[in-house]
């Protein structure tokens, strides 16, 4: 069953229209339901390393929920010294930042293409000089904006206090911008899962999603600019590319109790509820990401992937059972959309493809996940365990 503003509907249905074509004047393609990428890469791992947290750190990880948000990840310039990733992770009330080395290296494998990962040192850690919260962090988003020296790290608690924070390359807090900001209701009541994510286009529009309170509420800054209501428990955001000029700063795809919600920040009609898509009764979604095509796609408890088409609101495909545990982490292929990467509550994340419903690699984690996240742009995966383990993937096109 599908609710949805009609006129909103038409226009957005056009704006998607008119982004496919400008797609195939400029040779990018087209991924609908009328067909694939013309691309038809592969994927294939340039290795997988394994990075212990050192214990003078983080002593005892706190425990998370079951949306695994508490990590986020940058690929570092290389600056003569090698490559590297920053993996920024949340325990308690404080945000630690850790450089992990990706030098290359042999990819082992093991049965059914699992990937063995390799011991990888921690180059340098530190506990970030940013202003604590007064409750555990349930997620941490980071935001650069093309051609700048800096970034945004945001952290929400689990009742909806944000933290921003300018940071630069290196991960010091340059203090030349920092805010913080309470939900309108001051966090009354139980703390519960909450989520945050940044306007890819617009790193001053934070968005922060809180389960209990059923609520979205939208930033500018520390400025309030207004929130939406959920009609069940909000446990995953984010931004998706839907408008003529392929901006990304005001379409927000949420996912509450069995169904995918699509948000639009500019509408005041209807609450802002742009559409509603129900799942299965009685399951619950626990993940949504968008592609650079403008697809969607949710996973849960019923173990299955589902990717929507956003012209026409139907189901592309439905990759059914593909993992053996609840799905909690889902993630687009940067360099094709046709694979997707999946993250299960077995430790286990895998990469298939979702037009054929075929899995094609994965690695393990030891245990829990506490973090899971992908690099904007780039096919560097990366989780974190309970263990204290940082597991990092790079992946590319399959080379002929």
């Amino acid at each position: 069953m599908i609710k949805t503003n009609r006129r909103e509907a038409e226009a957005f249905r056009h704006s998607q229209a008119w982004l496919t074509r400008r797609r195939r004047k400029s040779g990018q393609g087209e991924h609908t339901a009328f067909g694939r990428s013309p691309t038809g890469m592969e994927l294939e791992a340039k290795g997988v390393v394994k990075a212990t947290v050192p214990s003078s750190l983080i002593p005892s990880p706190s425990p998370a929920s079951l949306q695994p948000t508490r990590l986020a990840l940058r690929v570092d310039d290389h600056d003569g010294k090698g490559k590297s990733c920053s993996a920024y992770v949340a325990s308690a009330c404080h945000v630690y930042k850790l450089r992990v080395s990706l030098e290359d290296r042999s990819v082992d494998k093991g049965k059914e293409s699992l990937l063995i990962p390799a011991e990888t040192p921690v180059l340098d850690s530190v506990s970030l000089n940013r202003c604590p919260h007064r409750s555990e962090i349930q997620s941490i988003a980071l935001a650069e904006m093309e051609g700048s020296d800096y970034l945004m790290l945001g952290s929400v608690d689990s009742y909806g206090h944000l933290i921003v924070s300018k940071q630069d390359l290196s991960g010091k807090d340059v203090d030349r911008l920092t805010y913080s900001v309470l939900p309108p209701d001051s966090g009354v009541g139980e703390g519960s899962w909450a989520g945050v994510c940044f306007s890819p286009d617009e790193s001053s529009l934070a968005v922060v999603a809180r389960s209990f309170c059923r609520s979205i509420d939208v930033y500018d800054q520390d400025t309030h600019l207004r929130t939406l209501k959920t009609l069940w428990y909000p446990s995953s955001l984010n931004f998706v590319e839907s408008l003529s000029n392929g901006s990304r700063k005001s379409v927000l795809a949420i996912t509450e109790g069995s169904q995918l919600t699509i948000y639009d920040l500019r509408m005041k009609e209807n609450g802002g509820c742009l559409n509603r898509i129900c799942g299965t009764c009685g399951d619950t979604f626990f993940a949504v990401c968008s592609s650079t095509t403008g697809n969607i796609a949710v996973g849960g408890d019923d173990r299955t992937v589902t990717v929507y088409d956003p012209r026409r609101w139907s189901a592309l495909s439905r990759w059914v059972h593909c993992s053996k545990y609840e799905i909690t982490g889902l993630a687009f292929s940067s360099v094709n959309p046709d694979y997707i990467y999946i993250q299960g509550v077995d430790y286990e994340v895998f990469c298939g493809n979702w037009w054929e419903s075929k899995k094609i690699f994965s690695f393990r984690g030891d245990s829990n996940w506490l973090g899971f996240t992908k690099c904007p742009g780039k096919d560097i995966l990366g989780g974190w365990c309970d263990s204290g383990s940082i597991f990092i993937g790079d992946f590319t096109a399959k080379s002929c």
